[in-house]
Parts: C-alpha cells; sequence; structure tokens
C-alpha cells in the first residue's frame, strides 16, 4: 500500500511540519556520505575529534535538507509536481508540501532559505576549528544544491542532475575528512566515488516515474532526453562503474582488501537494474527497483565505511 501523502489535517505540529519537509528519509546517504570521510581520516591515522566530527555531521544533514526544500519550492515554480500523476510517492514527486497545502511556497523558500543560512554560520566555526581551505567545499556544495533546481541555472533540467549529486556527495565525504585532517587528501575522493555514483543511480531511476511531468514542465532531464527506453540502461552503466572502480581502487593499493566487502551490494543493483529494464514505461511498477537502489547505496557505504575503520584499528 503507498504511503500516505501529507495533509495539513494530519500534521498540527507546526515542528512536525517544517520537518517532515526536508524529507528526512533521504538524509541517511548524507549521513552515510560523512561516515566514509570520517573513516578516511581515521585511515590515514588521524585522531578523531569528536565534537568537529559531529558538528560536521549535523550541519551536512542540515544543508542536505536545505536542498530538499528548495527543490520543492523550484519544481512547484516550474509546475513539473503538479503536474506529476505517475509520482511514487514518498520517493518521487517531491515532498507534495506546497501541492497539498501543508506549507505555501513562500514559507517553503524562507525556511530552504534558513537552513542554507544556518549552515553557513556552522561552517564558520568549523573553518575555525579545522582551516580556512574548508570555506571553498563548503560553499561549492552549497552552490551545487542551489543550482540544482535554481533558475537561472536549473541544471537538473539541464541534463546536469547527475554530475551535481556525484559531486556534491563525493564533497560531503571530502568535506568531513577536511574537518578531521585540516587540508585535503584524495583518500576521500577515491573511497566516496563509488558511493556517490550508487546515490547518483537513486536520483536517476526516480526521474522515471516523473519523466512524463518533468517533459511537460520542460524540466529536460536525462530520463525525458533519452526516452525511459534508453535511458534505462544508464542505470546498468552507472552501478558498473561504481563497483569497478571499488576494484580498481583495491587493485592499485588505493584502498584495503577488505574494502572488497561494499561489492556485496551489486547483487541488489542488479536485480534493480533488471527490474528496470522490463519496467521502464511502467512507473507504477518501479517501486521495488527503488528500494532496492536506496538499499544497495547505504549497505555500500556502510560497509566501505566499516571496512577503512576496522582496518586502521586492526593496524594499530
Amino acid at each position: 500500500m503507498p504511503a500516505a501523502e501529507p495533509t495539513l489535517e494530519s500534521l498540527p505540529s507546526p515542528f512536525l511540519r517544517y520537518f517532515l519537509a526536508t524529507r528526512p528519509a533521504f538524509l541517511s546517504v548524507t549521513f552515510i556520505a560523512c561516515l566514509i570521510g570520517i573513516a578516511t581520516a581515521y585511515a590515514g591515522g588521524l585522531p578523531i575529534a569528536t565534537l568537529p566530527a559531529l558538528a560536521t555531521v549535523v550541519f551536512a544533514l542540515v544543508a542536505h535538507a536545505g536542498v530538499n526544500v528548495l527543490n520543492d519550492y523550484y519544481d512547484a515554480l516550474n509546475g513539473t509536481d503538479d503536474a506529476n500523476t505517475d509520482r511514487l510517492f514518498p520517493f518521487t514527486g517531491g515532498s507534495r508540501f506546497i501541492q497539498n497545502g501543508v506549507l505555501t511556497k513562500g514559507e517553503t523558500a524562507v525556511f530552504g532559505l534558513v537552513l542554507f543560512g544556518v549552515v553557513m554560520l556552522a561552517g564558520l566555526w568549523l573553518m575555525h576549528v579545522s582551516a580556512s581551505g574548508l570555506f571553498w567545499i563548503g560553499a561549492l556544495g552549497l552552490f551545487i544544491g542551489w543550482a540544482y533546481s535554481a533558475p537561472p541555472l536549473k541544471l537538473n533540467g539541464r541534463g546536469l542532475g547527475e554530475l551535481c549529486v556525484a559531486l556534491g556527495f563525493i564533497l560531503i565525504a571530502i568535506g568531513t575528512d577536511y574537518v578531521q585532517r585540516h587540508g585535503f587528501s584524495w583518500l576521500p575522493v577515491v573511497a566516496s566515488l563509488p558511493f556517490a555514483l550508487l546515490v547518483t543511480n537513486l536520483l536517476y531511476i526516480n526521474q522515471f516515474p516523473d519523466c512524463k511531468a518533468d517533459g511537460v514542465a520542460g524540466k529536460r532531464t536525462v530520463i525525458v532526453r533519452l526516452g525511459p527506453g534508453r535511458a534505462a540502461k544508464g542505470y546498468l552503466l552507472l552501478g558498473a562503474l561504481a563497483y569497478g572502480w571499488l576494484v580498481i581502487a583495491v587493485a592499485a593499493g588505493w584502498l584495503p582488501l577488505a574494502a572488497l566487502a561494499a561489492l556485496l551490494p551489486a547483487l541488489f543493483s542488479l536485480k534493480a537494474g533488471r527490474h528496470l529494464l522490463r519496467h521502464a514505461h511502467q512507473p507504477k511498477q518501479l517501486l521495488p527497483a527503488i528500494q532496492m537502489t536506496i538499499l544497495a547505496a547505504i549497505s555500500h557505504g556502510t560497509l566501505l565505511a566499516g571496512a577503512l575503520a576496522l582496518g586502521a584499528w586492526l593496524a594499530v
């Protein structure tokens, strides 16, 4: 049975309304990206500074929440969420808070900007306890999150949404590592790339139920440009790149042998990809594939972070 969409009557608490407007279930992937960044710092022989690590996680989640809220606002402006009749709530079609009258467009826009403002203030403190280079990592991350859906750039509507997501999640791992290391390292880039690609696959598959509405609204995503049939093959390509990079990184000695445990979720990705190939033109049939895509990303990232941390701990 599909989840019930939000209504003003079902959410009498203002706090609960604003909290759920952030789409908190989707913030788990940001938490995992932070774990990877903490694990790469630990694998680099650094003692973990607990308070900065916790602050980094919390405010990375707030940043992702802000991106989600502003994405809802801009998708309401361009009409794509209003036109979406093939949505699979809560996975596609936005939060439905604006469409169902839970929050107004104005309230949503202000909330998203407040969340971004909180992240900027937190970033100043994290720069103080870490190093000034964190400014550029955070600024680029917030810019990508804004430009993903906001005019005039509207990068997702120009077929660049997948690049935005991949870069965004790599930056989360880099920034989390940077706060601990007080400097840049290539290790979080190498380690987080497969996870970032698997999260990108989540965006990718979520755009199939949204394809018709996106096309009507002039939002030219990759799925709209290629059509669902041809675009379905791209899901398997992204998965192959993710798991293939992990193998290369281990073979090159950049990641420990134990990191190969993070290949196990490839079974979920493969099953989801096959399901997508069969049902690319049947949006209502894609729920199992979306759920397996989420499971693949979260389990891969968790296994990878665990392998990095365990390897470093055993080496002590």
